[in-house]
């Protein structure tokens, strides 16, 4: 909150040195409950304390928040929830303020939260943007984000069916559901650790969003094809087209070399790395690791606002800045624009983004397209959301998954 820095990485590495997964589990839920109602607890603030809490004490805010969510959202014992907050705010050096937590915890108690409208967890200049790009669903897409997204799970389909694996969950005590067109996705409405998912550590399952897994179907490359996976960690998208088709001559490239080992371990878990090549590399700068030979489909799931996955990352709306944007957006303008030249006429290039700005998908796309002669927008089925006329958006929350954009683009022969 106070720091800036993404959850996703403070729970990699915080999660894994509590023993007890049971700990693991609740710490993650207290984190994501404290940040999707980040907007309300800090109303609550507002209207509770005389002078609020300084910018220079944000351990103090965060453990307040950490509060608010226990009582709230989790529905924890309140004498639990507030006992345990009072004790780590005097472990945290901070015994003088342990009245005030207590206090205001109490207060919660026995009036609950204030209550504001989902979009004012949304920055108003985020706002405006959706309401512009997205007027008669607005409303919708804030409801969506606010809400936990069920897990959706990727089945290795070179170790075995999606039924199998789905009476092997049932087994477990986890029944799943199949989604229709989505050939690999199965859905738990309730997250489960991963050392619940039978043959996860085989490589027999993954855990992806049904709309990121739908990318294998809208790139779809001939057997045996050379393929390039320009921005590829944490290397989800690559593992499900190797699991596809274990003959692809595929390369992953990452500009974070630390990210690309996140690719390689996801590969050897897989068993899929054997024909892939991984290189850290910048994928604009051609010229310093492009060997000369064209790809046959070239994924360019680019870096983006992330605004189609909020209710999987909601300190998103704390550290998104209006001025981030221009810099995404001429990084996606470059990755198109450097990559094109190197597809293979008659060759397919998908670009994906998790994002619902239409500057990030509809109106980048058709700019490529004006400025590349021999681009062609190749259309999607209904699988991959709405016909925007220049790619297909899924919108938060539509059958349970990820906001997300897709766009196929051709080479002329």
């Amino acid at each position: 909150m106070h720091d800036g820095r993404s959850l996703k990485g403070e729970l990699a590495s915080a999660l894994p040195r509590l023993p007890d997964p049971r700990d693991r589990a609740l710490v993650e839920a207290i984190c994501f409950a404290a940040l999707r109602q980040h907007a309300r607890h800090e109303a609550s603030l507002a209207a509770w304390m005389a002078k609020p809490v300084p910018r220079r004490d944000g351990v103090l805010r965060a453990l307040l928040h950490v509060g608010f969510a226990q009582l709230d959202a989790l529905g924890l014992a309140p004498h639990a929830a507030v006992g345990a907050t009072v004790e780590a705010a005097r472990a945290l050096g901070r015994s003088r303020q342990a009245g005030l937590v207590n206090a205001l915890l109490r207060r919660a108690q026995r009036e609950g939260l204030v209550d504001v409208a989902p979009e004012a967890a949304w920055p108003e200049w985020l706002q405006a943007r959706l309401r512009s790009d997205w007027p008669a669903e607005f409303d919708g897409i804030v409801a969506a984000s606010a809400g936990r997204a069920p897990m959706w799970l990727r089945v290795n389909r070179r170790r075995g069916g999606r039924q199998a694996y789905c009476d092997r969950l049932a087994e477990a005590g986890l029944p799943a559901t199949e989604q229709p067109g989505f050939d690999d996705a199965l859905r738990l409405e309730d997250a489960t650790p991963v050392t619940r998912l039978p043959g996860f550590d085989d490589g027999d399952v993954s855990v992806q969003d049904a709309a990121a897994q739908a990318v294998a179907d809208a790139l779809s490359p001939p057997p045996g094809a050379r393929v390039l996976d320009a921005c590829a960690a944490p290397g989800g998208k690559s593992a499900h087209l190797l699991e596809r088709d274990p003959f692809l001559r595929l390369l992953a490239l990452d500009i974070d070399p630390a990210r690309l080992e996140k690719v390689r371990a996801t590969f050897a878990r897989l068993g899929v790395g054997a024909a892939a090549e991984l290189k850290a590399a910048d994928a604009t700068d051609t010229a310093t690791w492009w060997d000369g030979e064209s790809f046959d489909a070239i994924l360019v799931d680019a870096p983006c606002s992330a605004t189609g996955i909020v209710r999987r990352q909601p300190d998103i709306l704390l550290h998104r800045r209006g001025s981030d944007l221009d810099g995404l957006l001429d990084t996606q303008r470059r990755l198109l624009d450097a990559l094109w030249p190197l597809l293979a006429p008659g060759g397919s290039l998908l670009y994906a983004t998790c994002s619902v700005l239409r500057d990030e998908n509809q109106r980048q796309v058709e700019a490529f397209l004006a400025r590349t002669p021999d681009a062609i927008l190749v259309p999607l089925d209904p699988r991959f959301g709405a016909d925007t006329g220049a790619g297909h958006q899924r919108l938060p929350g539509e059958a349970g998954m990820d906001g997300f954009f897709y766009a196929r683009l051709q080479r002329r022969s």
